[in-house]
C-alpha cells in the first residue's frame, strides 16, 4: 500500500497515486532469509523477527477502496493512506508527549474483503498510553508473534517511500512469499525509523499463517 508521500511539499494538493513500472529483474531473483538483495538503487533483505511483546501505536485511522489504491489496484486515485500521513503530521502535537517520535508505523488489515475495503492506520510508537485520547486518535498494537519482515534502503526518502515501496511490495508478496510457500495472514505494516540519516530505510511487517491453519 501506498503510504507516507512528500506530504511536506504538497500540503495543499491532494495526493494522488501513480503506477510505478516494476523492476523486471526482481522477479526472477531469489534470495535465503537475511541475504541482501541489490536491485538498481533498492537493497531489500527478508527475514524472520519474533516480538516477545506487542508494541503500542497512537494515531489516526481511515477505511480505504482496494481498487483505488496501488499497487493492488494498478489505477489511479487519491492516495487515502497518504493522506493520513499527513493529518497526522499535522495533529500530532496534541499526543506528542506520549509518543516516541523515532518510530512510526502505518498498518493495513481487513476485515471484510468482499466489501472491497481495508482499514488503514498510520501513527507513532507510543512511549506512555494516555488515560483518555484527544479526539479522533486511536490505539493500535503490533501484536506479538513472528513476522517475515522486508528490510528497504534506498538513496533518498522520496524513492524509498514511493518507487522502492512498491517494487518491494510487489517483490515480497508476488516473488518471495509464494516461491518459499507461506501464506499470510490479511495484515500488513510499515515500520519507519524517523531517527535515522535521511529516513531512507524503512521495513514491511507480514505475518505468516501457522501450518495448520492452511488450506
Amino acid at each position: 500500500m501506498r503510504c507516507q508521500l512528500k506530504w511536506y511539499n504538497i500540503k495543499d494538493l491532494p495526493m494522488l497515486n501513480t503506477f510505478e513500472k516494476p523492476e523486471v529483474s526482481m522477479n526472477y531473483a531469489l534470495v535465503d532469509e537475511g541475504v541482501p538483495l541489490v536491485v538498481g538503487d533498492i537493497v531489500l533483505e527478508i527475514q524472520r523477527k519474533l516480538v516477545q511483546a506487542p508494541e503500542t501505536y497512537l494515531g489516526l485511522e481511515t477505511e480505504v477502496r482496494i481498487s483505488e489504491q496501488v499497487p493492488t489496484g494498478e489505477s489511479t486515485g487519491v492516495d487515502a493512506p497518504g493522506q493520513l500521513w499527513k493529518r497526522y503530521h499535522t495533529e500530532k502535537v496534541a499526543i506528542l508527549s506520549a509518543l516516541d517520535t523515532g518510530v512510526e508505523m502505518g498498518m493495513s488489515h481487513t476485515e471484510d474483503p468482499t466489501q472491497g475495503l481495508f482499514t488503514y492506520f498510520a501513527g507513532g510508537l507510543a512511549k506512555n498510553v494516555p488515560g483518555q485520547l484527544q479526539d479522533g486518535f486511536v490505539k493500535k498494537e503490533l501484536p506479538a508473534g513472528e513476522y517475515i519482515v522486508c528490510k528497504i534502503e534506498a538513496e533518498k526518502f522520496e524513492d524509498l517511500v514511493t518507487v522502492s515501496l512498491d517494487q518491494a511490495s510487489k517483490y515480497l508478496f508476488g516473488t518471495w512469499l509464494p516461491h518459499h510457500n507461506l501464506a499470510t495472514e490479511p495484515f500488513s505494516a510499515e515500520k519507519y525509523y524517523r531517527d535515522a540519516e535521511d529516513m531512507a530505510y524503512m521495513e514491511i511487517w507480514v505475518k505468516p499463517l501457522p501450518l495448520d491453519s492452511r488450506v
